[in-house]
């Protein structure tokens, strides 16, 4: 018994280990050949991914597969990321750009409403005080949600990846291959409409 445990205990650690390891360390890890190190990759990002490319998409399915894809070519083309770039705008981008695709793939495809089959909000997380403040329980959410679907995509996106998924305004503009200057005044004037919009909101 006592055996069994000391040949767990290793694993043990290393497993742990991964949690403290940053994105960078990781995939090159992965990039050294240790799958775990994928493993934990995709299990960081793949509710952001999710969220950031639902805003492109407004379809549930959809946005699945593409992060799907996504995940698919992290492993496939893992060789591709160097470590000029953070992994994040990495793999941000890669997500964008098969979002974009599939948007111009599909073009007059109907777009559904920002709830699941289920009736269900889809949720999506913020570390923002600002923005904890009003979403608080599933009205909250759901009115959140509504808003943004309101809100012209490129201001969407904006405020979406600067306010929910916390990138940097650098990240950002390498994401979306726009200028810093542009990217602060979208993020500004989608977080003004989605102010406005969520004025009449009462705790």
């Amino acid at each position: 018994m006592s055996q069994n445990l000391q040949t767990l205990s290793p694993r043990s650690t290393d497993m742990n280990e991964e949690f403290k390891l940053t994105d960078e360390q990781l995939i090159e890890r992965f990039q050294n050949g240790d799958r775990h190190a994928y493993d934990e990759l995709v299990k960081r990002y793949k509710d952001p991914l999710y969220n950031f490319v639902f805003r492109y998409l407004n379809n549930q399915f959809a946005a699945e597969d593409i992060v799907q894809e996504t995940m698919i070519k992290l492993f496939t083309h893992k060789h591709y990321y160097k470590p000029i770039a953070k992994f994040s705008t990495w793999i941000y981008t890669i997500a964008k750009n098969l979002a974009l695709t599939e948007i111009r793939k599909n073009k007059r495809r109907k777009t559904e409403s920002m709830w699941n089959d289920q009736g269900q909000p889809i949720d999506v997380p913020s570390n923002e005080d600002s923005l904890e403040k009003k979403v608080q329980n599933e009205l909250a959410v759901e009115e959140l949600n509504r808003c943004l679907d309101e809100i012209p995509e490129n201001f969407r996106i904006a405020v979406v990846l600067r306010d929910f998924q916390e990138l940097s305004y650098d990240e950002i503009s390498k994401i979306l291959e726009i200028p810093v200057g542009t990217i602060k005044s979208r993020i500004n004037r989608g977080r003004i409409q989605l102010a406005e919009k969520l004025k009449h909101f009462k705790e």
